[in-house]
């Protein structure tokens, strides 16, 4: 009985019914113009003339309601008041204004139903209440037995003490009607509100794009600080190893160190800053380290960790780094940077690195060459960056950019190579 009541005069019934009578309201603008056309059309004028013109004007209004919702923000509207009144999950319901003509065809039916369910319901709102009131206190009011109200037999001889019973009855035949309508409602958004499949694509789109600029964040996070860290351990162990006895070494390490961490903090920034608002353009940002800028940094704080590298450089034609792609140059800092990362946390002796641009086979194009060899560690040869984070994060890098990363053994030796196009060759 109780669960019966909570459904017909409940929270979730209430807020339904005010959203039907928000149908009745955004009905009345449609409803009043077509009183105008049908009042000429019939030769009477007024509003609300005869009944016959009331329900053509009914008739006429809902097609024309029909017709404006099909514009594309009737739909995100519709969705909100659906969502905070009805109580339909909002994950059931698209999100933003209708695009291809079916979805603009399903919110007009919604729209429709919407308005012409809420005007009848608001109709019988206005005309239920006022009615039942004077039913139920027929028996008690001596004034409206006598009183030409038009209720017949029910103001005469022992009717009028039936008449509450009357009364009673239609408030809850009120109630039910609009906890019908609005259960119908609630049942009807999800199929003519719900995301087409084109919705559910350019969805599962931003959030493809949202998801690679997470990455993207993540990876330099990951580079950037990874191997700062790095560094500055390795650098730190040699230094408190030889305090005693080569004090000159100790200030080399504990500037490198000052020099790491400075560096990093700045490029900590940048990535936050990113994150703060989302504009890589930002004019306060420190610029994104490159190729041709950074590399004798990064190789110079690799070696004061302890760590020799041997490095081959060929720029190619234009004799610098200078002239990569400004794309290239920043990914293949980081690539660099991730495999001298892996060297200091996981290889043992020197590492040997070779950075050179060279055309393909069929010359056509060149492309950006990154080799990079270590002795293995204690464990062997295996994948060595925790969790394999800094090597899927290289292989993304490479192939947002149309190349390729290979990391693994080879001839005993530890062994990352990225591969990067960079256009045109010079044949």
């Amino acid at each position: 009985m109780r669960a019966g009541v909570g459904l017909v005069l409940g929270a979730r019934a209430r807020l339904r019914w005010v959203h039907l009578v928000l149908g009745g309201a955004l009905l009345m603008p449609y409803f009043l113009l077509a009183q105008v056309v049908v009042g000429v059309w019939a030769g009477q004028g007024g509003f609300f003339s005869s009944i016959p013109v009331t329900f053509a004007s009914y008739g006429l209004s809902l097609p024309l309601a029909a017709a404006t919702a099909v514009f594309g923000l009737v739909r995100p509207l519709s969705a909100g008041a659906v969502r905070a009144l009805c109580g339909v999950p909002g994950e059931r319901l698209a999100a933003g204004p209708a695009r291809s003509w079916a979805a603009r065809g399903r919110t007009s039916a919604w729209w429709t139903l919407h308005l012409g369910v809420g005007a009848v319901l608001s109709g019988i709102s206005l005309a239920v209440p006022p009615m039942a009131v004077v039913l139920i206190a027929l028996p008690f009011v001596s004034g409206l037995r006598s009183a030409e109200l038009g209720l017949g037999r029910l103001s005469t001889g022992a009717a009028p003490y039936v008449a509450p019973l009357l009364g009673i009855g239609l408030l809850g035949g009120l109630a039910l009607c609009a906890a019908a309508a609005g259960a119908l409602l609630a049942r009807m958004a999800p199929v003519l509100l719900g995301p087409t499949a084109a919705d559910r694509l350019a969805a599962a789109e931003e959030r493809a794009a949202d998801l690679a600029v997470r990455n993207r964040l993540a990876r330099e996070l990951h580079d950037a600080v990874g191997h700062a860290l790095s560094a500055v351990s390795l650098q730190a162990v040699a230094a408190r190893r030889v305090l005693d006895s080569d004090p000159g070494f100790v200030r080399e390490a504990l500037a490198a160190i000052e020099d790491t961490t400075r560096r990093t903090v700045g490029e900590l920034d940048a990535v936050l800053g990113l994150l703060r608002d989302a504009d890589p353009a930002r004019s306060d940002a420190a610029p994104a380290p490159t190729l041709a800028a950074d590399l004798d940094g990064l190789l110079a704080r690799t070696r004061a960790a302890g760590t020799a590298v041997t490095v081959h450089q060929d720029p190619g034609p234009a004799g610098n780094w200078e002239q990569l792609p400004a794309i290239a140059s920043r990914e293949a800092y980081r690539i660099v940077q991730e495999g001298l990362s892996n060297a200091l946390r996981h290889g043992t002796g020197p590492v040997g690195l070779w950075i050179a641009v060279r055309d393909t086979e069929e010359g056509t194009l060149r492309e950006l060459e990154i080799t990079m060899t270590n002795p293995p560690g204690p464990a062997g040869p295996q994948p060595r960056t925790t969790g394999g984070r800094g090597l899927r994060g290289a292989a993304e890098r490479a192939t947002l950019l149309g190349g390729r990363v290979e990391a693994g053994p080879h001839r005993g030796q530890w062994r990352l190579r990225a591969v990067l196009p960079l256009g045109a060759g010079s044949r």
